[in-house]
């Protein structure tokens, strides 16, 4: 697996989102020539069913980058649900749903491998050496925990909160993954992951790279808007799910917010709600919002609505299907679970010795 070259730091932004972008240019121009050369970790929490903003967002992404013969680790997140809440609700049925929703999207499970994260003790347990190789001061600036601080939904802000993107980075690091699709607010987490990884490389490494400093695979992903108006979100019931069946799908964009205006046009700034259907629509049907906003024209929301509607439900009528097929068989979807989990423990078992031998620990 090829350990490649640290990405500059951009100057002129804050998050380093410039040079991300220039950096994934090249990755992608790299990853066709040579995918095996590449090893992507990412995942979800359970905390919900995944939605059209998911999977425009990034699970599409997974699927393309596994078909073109990239080495996928998908961890379901489960320890992570505490992360912003207080108890982890209904917690095997959402693990369940989030490997249907991957095998209907086309994650193989023979050529992947899905896991969940409490089933990796030794993945948890690089948490600690990981922890002592960064500073409190570093993980209370980083932008992404202070918002996600804000919006957390527990009584009290709890410390795994503050450790989170150090889990994150014994999630990255434990299976030596060296490409991470991550969104441009995710960067802050995956730069603490290369900290880590450098920071250990050179208090233990004795010359040798123990683990690679993984890179940012930055996408072009549209922004979906829920049908509020809002961002999409699992929490607000603003999201089309993608286990959503044709009727659902219908009414939740039938209630979608728009405006008074009658002729349709694609305007993200000025008429962010029309827009986002519009984009939508676009997606599913392979064109520009452009083309599908003139086809309309001045019929009005409710011919965009009819559109929006009936593009949705076409696209994913094949997800649906192949969805409701894996769903008749939990027993399927347990074993995938099971070895998808032997898999990942073996990995880190063999992580955890490197790092202990390293540290010489190894008694």
């Amino acid at each position: 697996m090829t350990v490649l070259a640290p990405a500059v730091p951009s100057t002129d932004d804050a998050l380093g989102t410039t040079a991300a972008r220039t950096r994934s240019a090249v990755l992608e121009r790299r990853i066709l020539e040579d995918p095996k050369e590449f090893r992507v970790l990412t995942g979800d929490r359970p905390t919900g069913r995944l939605h059209l903003g998911h999977y425009f967002g990034t699970l599409r992404n997974r699927v393309r980058l596994q078909d073109l013969g990239v080495e996928l680790f998908v961890i379901i997140a489960d320890y992570q649900v505490l992360t912003d809440r207080d108890v982890a609700d209904n917690l095997t049925e959402h693990v369940e749903e989030l490997v249907l929703d991957h095998l209907a999207i086309g994650v193989d499970p023979e050529r992947s491998t899905v896991f969940t994260h409490s089933a990796v003790p030794a993945l948890n347990q690089l948490l600690l050496p990981f922890l002592s190789l960064v500073s409190v001061a570093e993980l209370n600036r980083n932008p992404t925990v202070k918002d996600e601080i804000a919006h957390s939904r527990q009584s009290a802000v709890s410390g795994l909160m503050f450790t989170y993107p150090v889990h994150q980075a014994a999630d990255i690091l434990f299976c030596k993954a060296n490409l991470v699709p991550v969104g441009q607010d995710q960067l802050p987490h995956l730069e603490i992951t290369r900290t880590v990884a450098r920071r250990f490389n050179d208090r233990y490494g004795s010359g040798a790279a123990v683990f690679p400093e993984p890179d940012a695979l930055l996408s072009d992903a549209p922004l979906l808007l829920g049908t509020d108006g809002t961002k999409m979100s699992k929490s607000r019931g603003n999201a089309i799910a993608l286990a959503a069946d044709a009727d659902e799908t219908a009414r939740l964009i039938k209630g979608a917010k728009t405006d008074a205006e009658r002729h349709i046009s694609y305007d993200p700034a000025g008429r962010p709600g029309v827009s986002s259907l519009l984009l939508l629509a676009a997606l599913c049907q392979g064109r520009t919002p452009e083309e599908v906003a003139a086809d309309i024209g001045s019929a009005g929301a409710a011919a965009l609505k009819r559109t929006v509607t009936e593009s949705v439900n076409e696209y994913l009528a094949p997800v649906r299907s192949r969805r409701a097929e894996y769903a008749r068989d939990r027993a399927y979807l347990r074993g995938i679970l099971r070895e998808g989990n032997e898999r990942a423990r073996a990995i880190a078992d063999a992580t955890l010795a490197e790092v202990r031998t390293a540290m010489n620990s190894h008694y």
